[in-house]
């Protein structure tokens, strides 16, 4: 897997329900190397820090592999890599190889896949359609969040490779379809839930499925 594109997003003001607010969203490629932090990436806005960034929100990845799809849903846009919000744009990423807890060199970088993205209502911003949430679930390609074990750059053309597989974990894949599926497959559940490399606040919002027998 290679690094396509690097991006990096301002601090861009837009109206929500009659309030402004600002978002890190509107992310465009840059040129030179970035530098992934253990909370977010240098240079990066991140503009809420309830949702976003911190240990494992650090840095988010997402698919060049699946922009075709994404474009023939929406040709009248404006297309460029960070097109979803990403950091990092990575040639061949497939969440369902993905575990979470494995360990990758990105560019001098060490990082920890943690889990997926779920999208929220800036993700309809900055596609100008809020019903792109709903499209952007059921296709089930979210990309994925890292952890920071080792701070370094990144610069296109990087690889992106396996140094150490998690045991006893869930791809990404399989973490977003059990957060999203009504009926929460029990099994998968109960792995996640004991799953060492989740944080405890994904932990805390599926127990409460598991409490309720979903």
């Amino acid at each position: 897997m290679k690094v396509i594109s690097n991006n990096i997003g301002q601090p861009t003001p837009f109206t929500w329900k009659g309030r402004t607010e600002k978002t890190g969203i509107f992310k465009s490629p840059v040129s030179h190397p970035i530098l992934l932090g253990r909370e977010d990436v240098q240079g990066d806005t991140v503009s809420d820090r309830k949702h976003h960034g911190g240990e494992f929100k650090a840095c988010y990845l997402f698919s060049s592999d699946h922009y075709a799809y994404w474009q023939e849903q929406y040709p009248h846009l404006s297309w460029s890599w960070g097109m979803f919000g990403e950091n990092i744009t990575v040639e061949g990423l497939d969440e369902s190889d993905l575990l979470a807890g494995s360990i990758y060199l990105l560019g001098s970088a060490l990082v920890q896949i943690t889990i997926p993205r779920e999208p929220c209502y800036k993700l309809g911003v900055r596609f100008g359609d809020q019903k792109v949430i709903e499209e952007f679930i059921a296709h089930g390609k979210p990309g994925t969040y890292v952890r920071v074990i080792r701070p370094g750059e990144v610069i296109r053309g990087d690889l992106f490779q396996l140094e150490e597989k998690a045991e006893d974990s869930l791809s990404i894949a399989d973490l977003f379809s059990l957060i999203y599926s009504k009926k929460k497959d029990p099994d998968i559940l109960n792995r996640a839930l004991n799953c060492p490399f989740l944080p405890q606040g994904t932990k805390d919002k599926l127990g409460r499925y598991h409490k309720k027998g979903a």
